[in-house]
């Protein structure tokens, strides 16, 4: 399997807080679960686009959909989407996994 492609099995939600907290140049202990990406980090839709497109590029197999910025309003919803991403892209190479098995 190509380790790209492989996923990211020990995701840390921490690095997620991290990743927001830089990108605004704030204390990362004031990225919380319940923090609103717009109402409480002052994001507009152009900023929410640019931190997707960061954590696309930190995360491999994390993609945004073009109606997932309307879905995700908090930093836990963020999280929660990115765990899903990766359970996900889990179970579709889990099932994929060719046999180890050559014929004969």
């Amino acid at each position: 399997m190509d380790a790209r492609g492989a996923p990211h099995v020990d995701f840390d939600a921490d690095k997620v807080r991290t990743l927001v907290a830089e990108y605004l140049g704030v204390d990362a202990k004031l990225i919380t679960d319940e923090a609103h990406l717009s109402n409480d980090l002052g994001l507009d839709w152009l900023d929410e686009l640019e931190l997707m497109i960061l954590i696309e590029d930190e995360f491999v197999g994390v993609e945004f959909l073009d109606d997932t910025p309307h879905e995700i309003e908090v930093v836990g919803d963020l999280i929660r989407y990115i765990e899903m991403s990766y359970k996900t892209r889990s179970d579709k190479n889990h099932q994929q996994a060719p046999s180890t098995r050559s014929a004969a």
